[in-house]
């Protein structure tokens, strides 16, 4: 059997009982390390859970697991992830792949950013689609993002913009070679995705700059589910000059409120910013 595991967003302590019975009675536990990270790194996990955990990057788990799930055949395998195991669609494949081969899986749930980013006043039900923002590079600049951003806006709906990370990945020029040379780990802020969110805007074109500007109430988020998370509202162009510390980081860009959550919002609020002045009212 193939159980995934989601392990929360803080630390070792985030992992459900139920995730732990099973990582324990495991034969062998792989831990995923590359769509997200948490506060601590492998060697204080497997302190936590007294046992070893064997690292699956994204090369591992998108083109060399067959060796996972043939174990998985004859023995309790657990694939540990951080957040919840369906956060992103990679994971979704393994499934698919590990039912192709008649193995029987097993997902165990757990807190993501995908329902956490509530902690910040936005009420879910209000939120529509969830955009990735990548690191732009020299030659390759995707703006689509916003395009999705805009739709929810003309919805009245927020937009949870989930934030790049590079983790184990070779330059071009290494990739080409074959060298198997790793880039030192990159995670995107809210700073520099509110930069690029800015910049993809079309400015000749008026409907795009009503519905999103510099002005556009947004907030920023570091660490949710840790001790020492960040919440900060402010606008799309002030939060570009904002710091708010270590990974990882999210985006939120408002769309229609509710009173309630103009209220908790300015509890939030950079100085200076009046949330109710600056909020779409629904």
């Amino acid at each position: 059997m193939l159980v995934l595991i989601g392990l929360g967003l803080g630390d070792p302590q985030d992992i459900t009982l139920k995730g732990l019975d099973f990582l324990k009675r495991s034969e062998k536990a792989y831990l995923e390390s590359y769509t997200s990270i948490l506060s601590c790194g492998k060697s204080e996990l497997e302190k936590a859970y007294g046992r070893q955990l064997i690292e699956a990057d994204r090369d591992y788990v998108e083109q060399q697991c067959d060796q996972m799930l043939e174990e998985a055949k004859t023995s309790l395998i657990s694939f540990l992830v951080v957040g919840d195991p369906f956060g992103a669609t990679t994971h979704t494949d393994l499934v698919l792949r590990a039912k192709q081969k008649g193995i029987e899986c097993k997902v165990i749930h757990n807190a993501s950013i995908m329902n956490a980013v509530g902690v910040c006043g936005l009420q879910l039900y209000n939120f529509g689609e969830t955009v990735s923002i990548p690191f732009w590079t020299d030659n390759w600049k995707p703006t689509s993002f916003c395009d999705k951003i805009i739709r929810n806006r003309k919805n009245k709906l927020h937009t949870l913009c989930l934030l790049d990370i590079k983790v184990k990945e070779q330059s071009e020029e290494n990739l080409v070679r074959g060298r198997k040379i790793y880039e030192p780990p990159r995670f995107m802020t809210v700073s520099q995705a509110s930069k690029q969110v800015l910049s993809s805007l079309d400015v000749s074109d008026e409907a795009t700059k009503e519905m999103l500007s510099p002005k556009t109430l947004c907030i920023g988020l570091s660490r949710v589910g840790t001790d020492n998370q960040q919440i900060l509202v402010s606008t799309l162009e002030e939060i570009g000059d904002c710091d708010l510390g270590a990974p990882l980081h999210s985006l939120v860009i408002v769309g229609g409120v509710h009173p309630l959550e103009v209220e908790y919002l300015q509890y939030y609020s950079a100085k200076g910013i009046n949330v109710e002045k600056l909020a779409d009212k629904i």
